[in-house]
């Protein structure tokens, strides 16, 4: 009963209707837009590493040694001697380490040098191993491994050739053009930013800057590969490595040696902790945003309760007619609220097929420019709470017009 007279009253006023829930429905795709992109942001970086105890680094701030270590973003302030990396990992409580090397790219992707431990104990997600798409992982010193975003992108395959720049520039002057690698593997994606990254093995990062000095090519110098291949090639230094403990309960004593060692300035942190650090350096910017979008949908519902109030007089003489046969004052009041929320739920229903439409549209160029991987399931708890809440403060704007339909009710006069 109450459905289909509200239905019948929108009808008759589709105009100004169809406006109405257009304008709800573009503040709560805002809204949704906005929460979902955080939500999917906090899941996305949470899920990058997984099952590492430390990220060892040079002495820095902790959130930075985090986003240039695992998020490649930002720059090392030092490296780390090797003889110390060597001497953290020879310790009994570590089960196992994964060094690496940033400072290279090619056509603005980030190039890593590490080592085969890498594919094997390197974790994202809950607790998911690395998987080859096709190939393998490097083992000739200048075979490359590819993320899944580097090779769709660049339109890559195995046995390809690829040049390295040096730095990290989109457009580099210096290239180790005389040194290409080749394409040895492509990894299934990960939705980390490994899925934006070449790996290469520390030798072959070490093979390619043989022969430079202060970050120059010096012609002339650089042996042929053959000669390469039969070099010393142990690395001087490396930007920071991951550890694998044997044990959790030697975690923070390992942290505590780690940064007091004597040799030189290091830091040792948590991911989990880390990570925790940097959602809160955040908070400001995110909460900032939810606000922006609660005042557009306020603005919207207030419109459509001012659409509401403004059509009360026209509808004096349908309020008159329900009141003479026989509708009270609380029937007015229901029939109102029911308006209200067809208006809502149309307006929620356009938000959420718009939104899901463009995330599966644009998932794709968002994971490549921004490293943000949004999934388009928009089914979880905090949705569910989050439309409930819209729903309830429609209702409760709603009640201003409720109630003056139902004094006009009593008021009214057949004329």
């Amino acid at each position: 009963m109450f459905l289909k007279l509200a239905w019948n009253s929108l009808r008759s006023r589709g105009g100004t209707v169809i406006l109405t829930i257009v304008s709800i429905a573009i503040s709560i795709l805002v809204l949704l837009a906005v929460d979902h992109t955080r939500h999917e942001a906090k899941r996305s970086f949470n899920q990058t590493v997984s099952g590492v105890d430390l990220i060892v680094g040079a002495r820095t701030g902790e959130v930075n040694l985090l986003l240039y270590s695992i998020f490649h973003i930002g720059n090392a302030t030092n490296n780390i001697d090797w003889r110390s990396y060597q001497q953290i990992a020879d310790d009994p409580s570590v089960a196992w380490t994964i060094p690496i090397a940033l400072g290279d790219s090619h056509r603005g992707f980030r190039v890593m040098g590490t080592t085969p431990e890498f594919f094997i104990y390197f974790r994202y997600g809950q607790n998911q191993p690395l998987a080859m798409a096709q190939g393998a992982p490097f083992t000739d010193l200048f075979d490359v491994v590819l993320g899944a975003q580097v090779a769709h992108r660049l339109q890559y395959r195995l046995g390809d050739p690829v040049v390295i720049a040096h730095g990290l520039g989109a457009t580099s002057f210096s290239q180790h053009d005389d040194l290409p690698f080749k394409v040895a593997g492509i990894l299934e994606p990960t939705g980390t930013p490994i899925d934006q990254t070449l790996l290469v093995s520390l030798a072959g990062i070490e093979a390619i800057h043989v022969g430079w000095e202060n970050g120059v090519k010096v012609p002339g110098n650089t042996p042929p590969r053959d000669t390469l291949q039969t070099m010393d090639l142990t690395p001087q230094t490396i930007t920071a490595f991951m550890v694998g403990l044997q044990s959790k309960m030697a975690t923070f004593r390992l942290q505590r040696s780690i940064n007091q060692y004597p040799r030189e300035p290091l830091m040792a942190i948590l991911p989990g902790v880390t990570l925790t650090q940097l959602w809160s350096t955040m908070a400001m910017v995110e909460n900032s945003l939810q606000i922006v979008a609660w005042l557009v949908l306020c603005s919207s519902l207030l419109g459509m309760c001012t659409m509401l109030l403004a059509s009360l007089k026209e509808r004096q003489r349908e309020f008159a007619i329900l009141r003479s046969i026989g509708a009270g004052p609380g029937f007015i009041w229901l029939a109102i609220e029911m308006e209200i929320l067809l208006m809502v739920l149309l307006g929620m229903a356009g938000a959420v097929l718009v939104l899901w439409s463009g995330i599966l549209l644009l998932q794709t160029p968002i994971s490549e420019h921004w490293g943000l991987f949004l999934s388009a399931n928009l089914i979880h708890p905090h949705t569910g709470l989050l439309l409930a809440g819209i729903i309830g403060v429609a209702l409760l704007l709603g009640c201003g017009p409720a109630i003056q339909a139902t004094r006009l009710a009593l008021h009214g006069r057949l004329a």
